[in-house]
């Protein structure tokens, strides 16, 4: 099946709808600290669906695991670890940012790093996005694209300064209780950058994408079982980190309890950093309502975990249309989960209070994105098309 990246732009969008939709599920959870409902939503995110989709959708699971030499394994397992310590930070910055702030900053980085590195360290920067050899006629445009989503990507950091000085430096008229500049600035160019091993497990988990092809899976799902591996290292990160915020805050009992601890009262309900919000609030007399709703927070982790998996679901969907340029699908990617998140931080009101010029470059950066999609899909059909052509080519050439 010949590649097709229109399709594939579609499918990072999906993609990327899922990743800036499924922190909103955890604003139902009540009574439950951070590290609960992290790891709860965790298990579905990292393990049940992962395992479920590659087991469903792609052939012969086990056997292409057992046939994937252990370097490949062990070092896009490695990746799935650094990228879980990305994803560990990455609720804090929430916490400090916003929905809308944060994903642009932390993802920009992740955009950068995940996009550009790969072909450099392959040595086809060149070749692939400058057209030096003349062979990547779409190569120089998929530049151009990664270049406007990184720019947009800029001026919502720009936004966030501006938004800061509308507000006084106080934040007292922002929507997010903690909003911290500086302090979600530091987190989320760590968080970025080691989110962007996630890329980088897909170019270490290539060859068991072809034994999973060897084995009869179609194009669509080849990639399902590198997420298997990858996410096998993210959930070890965050399962030691929570388990260990489970035991030293005492909160391992919510999972199954039915009433909560007075101390923990407070707690859930945000999607935010270790503790939320609301955990550092000051609430005036002794809580009154103890009772846990369970079945409503495994709801919603169940629900949040599985949005997530979808990110990497679409990711590899569309990444299998992409061509010579599978390494842009990480642009696309980020591109399409900060509009979205950022749509989803306007509906909660995240900019209120906010200049027009402020909210002007937001919708600006918003534009910019969305363009950079579609300029970085253009310049994938460009060079598809030159693909074709040559072996059209080459066929008429051996008829004659």
């Amino acid at each position: 099946m010949q590649p097709n990246p229109l399709l594939g732009v579609v499918f990072h969008w999906l993609g990327g709808l899922a990743s800036g939709s499924f922190y909103v599920p955890y604003k139902g959870v009540r009574k439950w600290s951070w590290e609960t409902f992290w790891l709860a939503g965790g298990l579905f995110s990292w393990l049940i669906c992962p395992w479920i989709g590659a087991l469903a959708l792609s052939k012969d699971l086990f056997a292409v695991l057992h046939e994937t030499p252990s370097e490949t394994f062990w070092m896009t397992y490695l990746m799935g670890v650094l990228w879980g310590l990305g994803g560990l930070t990455f609720g804090l910055t929430m916490r400090y940012l916003g929905m809308s702030l944060g994903m642009a900053v932390a993802l920009g980085y992740c955009a950068a790093f995940g996009t550009l590195v790969p072909p450099i360290v392959k040595g086809e920067f060149a070749d692939k996005l400058l057209n030096h050899s003349g062979t990547s006629a779409g190569g120089p445009v998929v530049l151009v694209g990664v270049i406007v989503c990184l720019v947009g990507i800029a001026l919502g950091g720009i936004a966030g300064l501006r938004k800061e000085k509308d507000l006084g430096n106080d934040g007292k008229s922002s929507a997010i209780a903690e909003f911290s500049l500086w302090k979600g600035l530091a987190i989320a160019t760590f968080s970025g950058v080691m989110s962007s091993c996630f890329s980088y497990g897909f170019q270490f988990g290539d060859p068991i994408t072809k034994i999973s092809a060897s084995h009869g899976t179609g194009p669509f799902w080849v990639g399902l079982p590198v997420i298997v591996v990858i996410l096998l290292g993210g959930l070890t990160t965050n399962f030691i980190w929570c388990v260990l915020l489970n035991i030293k805050n005492r909160t391992g009992y919510q999972y199954l309890a039915s009433h909560v601890r007075a101390e923990h009262a407070h707690h859930g309900g945000t999607g935010g950093g270790e503790h939320g919000p609301a955990a550092t609030s000051t609430v005036s007399g002794a809580p009154t309502d103890l009772k846990i709703p369970v079945l409503g927070n495994w709801f919603f982790c169940a629900l949040a975990g599985t949005f997530w998996y979808f990110q990497f679901f679409f990711y590899q969907m569309g990444e299998s249309q992409m061509g010579n340029y599978k390494f842009s699908s990480w642009t696309l990617h980020m591109a399409s989960i900060i509009i979205f998140s950022t749509l989803w931080g306007i509906f909660f009101k995240e900019w209120r209070g906010a200049s027009a010029k402020t909210r002007g470059l937001v919708a600006l950066m918003l534009a910019l994105l969305i363009g950079s999609t579609v300029i970085i899909g253009f310049g994938n059909k460009i060079s598809a098309d030159q693909d074709d052509a040559k072996a059209a080519a080459a066929a008429q050439s051996q008829q004659k």
